[in-house]
């Protein structure tokens, strides 16, 4: 099970997440990828032997200890990109310039290459080498933090990866719609993502509310959203649920009968969906009163007997363990490991029914691969202990 990628190769110069989640996915799709790093991160939070966050977004790759600051160093990843398919990388563009491993560049030098850039900001504008990271291009600056944080409360934390993973995957889409143009032209091109145009895309309900009407789009305040019928809920076990009803008149009678509220249908302040907008606060805490009367669980098979939709707020905890749609859905994937043992991790979330894909690598150690890779690139041993010597490589 090789995936649609097979025999596609992938050079990644990447940090963090947002670049090496693009090659990842196109690991797991197939391709073979060769990631140049100089360091890694997070070992201050994971200082054991085992790195969850790193190991996602690294399974299946080669690794090469490469200093690209260097002419040799330089030389070397020439030679990686003579060799191949696509580039992705998510250095800021100020700094690939001066290594010359800009789109440019690089396009002159290879021109059937696809050069993948992960930003923060893009690759023109004034902030295009502005410090990014996913909590600030897509968290803050793509106003993420602020349409989810209802007036006069705190900021919501991030969590880790968030818009970096949801850039990545767009990046590998990208990328292979350029392999697929590269098919019929025989040319590589640029293909560019960034954390803020794909917090702006995810958002773009609400920032097309603005670019049309020029208006701001206040934050929801649960405790009395324009739709009642759609929004979370604490039970009588302390146990939350999500209320399912977008379209709230169609909804309204499956949820007078789940609640046993026939006479809400007829209350002046809820017979009408614009009346239940008006007076969302108060049939907000009716619902809420009502739910508090039974367990989750309760609530669930009537629910599902009156054809309420919902869903039932999880934990990760909850879904690793006791979501069976989850486990049916292929969320996870066998992954190996260096001493042999196969442990389950997150998996990427497209498939290919028909060109099914696995995790054959396991997850590289810090230039494992470097002395291998670079005989296949034709060094010898003489070459490859003077790089060693010259600190090119360690």
């Amino acid at each position: 099970m090789t995936g649609p990628l097979d025999g596609v190769r992938v050079v990644e110069l990447g940090l963090w997440v947002a670049g090496p989640s693009c090659s990842a996915i196109l690991a797991d799709w197939g391709a073979e990828v060769i990631k140049v790093e100089p360091l890694r991160s997070l070992e201050w939070i994971f200082p054991g032997t085992i790195n969850p966050p790193f190991e996602l977004d690294n399974r299946g790759k080669r690794s090469i200890a490469l200093d690209i600051s260097t002419d040799a160093g330089r030389d070397v990843m020439g030679r990686l990109l003579a060799e191949a398919d696509v580039f992705v990388t998510n250095y800021r563009p100020g700094g690939l310039e001066r290594a010359g491993l800009d789109y440019a560049t690089l396009h002159e030098r290879f021109p059937r290459l696809v050069y993948g850039a992960v930003t923060g900001y893009g690759l023109d504008g004034p902030d295009r080498d502005r410090h990014a990271y996913d909590v600030g291009a897509f968290w803050s600056r793509a106003a993420v933090a602020h349409t989810l944080t209802p007036e006069g409360q705190d900021l919501p934390y991030q969590r880790g990866g968030m818009g970096d993973h949801m850039t990545g995957m767009s990046v590998a889409g990208g990328i292979s719609a350029a392999l697929f143009q590269r098919e019929r032209t025989g040319k590589g091109q640029l293909v560019l993502g960034s954390l803020m145009r794909l917090g702006t895309y995810m958002l773009g309900w609400d920032h097309n509310v603005t670019a049309r009407l020029g208006i701001d789009v206040p934050p929801t305040n649960r405790k009395g959203p324009a739709n009642p019928l759609i929004n979370g809920y604490r039970c009588g076990d302390g146990k939350w649920l999500w209320l399912l009803g977008l379209e709230g008149e169609r909804h309204w009678p499956d949820v007078l009968r789940a609640l046993d509220r026939p006479d809400w249908a007829t209350d002046p302040r809820f017979a009408t969906i614009e009346a239940r907008m008006a007076n969302a606060v108060e049939l907000t805490a009716a619902i809420e009163a009502a739910l508090a009367t039974r367990p989750r669980a309760e609530w669930g098979e009537i629910f599902d007997a009156e054809n309420v939709w919902w869903a039932a707020v999880q934990s990760t905890l909850d879904m690793r363990h006791d979501d069976p749609q989850a486990r049916a859905i292929g969320c996870w994937v066998d992954v190996p490991m260096a001493d042999g043992s196969t442990v389950e991790m997150v998996a990427s979330p497209i498939d290919f029914p028909d060109n099914p894909w696995s995790v054959d690598r396991p997850v590289p150690e810090l230039g494992q691969d470097t002395e291998l890779v670079l005989m296949e690139l034709g060094l010898d041993w003489e070459a490859i202990d003077a790089l060693k010597e010259s600190g090119v490589i360690p």
